[in-house]
């Protein structure tokens, strides 16, 4: 009988990345950062026009940029450094007359005693998803007026295309009240994710999206149909997307118990172990801390 996965030896995660950005088709500069350097991986998407918009995301990756190489990285950790990746991106709000923000989603390889996680974290719109068994399920809840009127049960799906504030965000970095939301989610052998700014998600569907993750082998290929997409159907806005693909080190999904944790973190639980307050996932916030 095999021992839980709590019990092994954790094995080395190896992971594939892929990543691809592009100014798109109507924008003269690209306000989009990323990092792709492991255990941590994002995408920024600045707001605030050129020389505020690309500085703001250039402030918040150069700030996570600190975690590259490092290891056991928790929710501590990361908030500390998106505190200082804030109030950098105020100061370059102050600096100008229209003020500047950006968006940011990631996720970062951590390990929860000897199982490997991912500690999904994000702030306003960009997105993090997962294809597993050829399901795509978005990991992040968007922080937008959209999300909220759908939350809320006054939008329906059905009009959200059509809805003149569907690009309303209700956070970013270097606005006030604007905190992270984290999950953490047990990384699966084979499993792949998908980093995005809006660029790609205002442009191509969910289903074009999981069509075209479940037909192109290789996370650099993917990355560059999926941006291909984006400019192909208008390409309105600039356009960022990070693939991962879990190489080795994951949990085998047809043995091991995949239950996504859902606890509040406690800031005196570095290492993620103990002393944590179970609270009900509210819709769509699956494993959030």
């Amino acid at each position: 009988m095999a021992l839980p996965a709590e019990q092994r030896e954790a094995a080395p995660v190896v992971i594939d990345p892929g990543v691809r950005t592009d100014v798109g088709r109507r924008r003269t500069a690209n306000e989009d950062s990323y990092l792709c350097g492991f255990p941590v991986f994002a995408v920024a998407d600045g707001m605030g026009g050129h020389d505020a918009g690309d500085r703001a995301s250039q402030a918040v990756v150069h700030e996570l940029a600190a975690l590259v190489g490092q290891h056991g990285v928790g929710p501590d950790e990361l908030t500390e450094v998106l505190a200082r990746a804030q109030a950098a991106v105020g100061l370059i709000a102050d600096e100008t007359e229209r003020g500047a923000g950006s968006t940011l989603t990631g996720v970062i390889v951590t390990m929860k005693g000897s199982v490997a996680h991912w500690l999904v974290f994000n702030v306003g719109d960009s997105r993090v998803y997962r294809l597993r068994g050829g399901e795509l399920a978005q990991l992040t809840v968007d922080h937008s007026v959209v999300q909220q009127l759908l939350d809320d049960g006054i939008l329906d799906p059905a009009d959200v295309e059509a809805f003149p504030g569907k690009n309303v965000i209700t956070r970013a970095m270097g606005a006030d009240d604007s905190d992270a939301d984290f999950w953490l989610h047990p990384i699966v052998q084979n499993e792949r994710l998908l980093l995005c700014s809006d660029g790609l998600s205002g442009e191509v569907s969910d289903e074009v999206i999981r069509a075209t993750l479940l037909a192109t082998p290789g996370a650099q290929a993917a990355a560059d149909v999926l941006v291909s997409l984006a400019l192909q159907n208008g390409g309105k806005d600039n356009v960022t997307v990070i693939v991962l693909d879990v190489l080795a080190g994951g949990l085998d999904p047809l043995v091991d118990d995949l239950t996504v944790v859902t606890t509040r973190h406690v800031p005196a639980d570095p290492d993620l172990n103990e002393t944590t307050v179970e609270i009900p996932a509210r819709k769509g916030h699956r494993g959030a801390f």
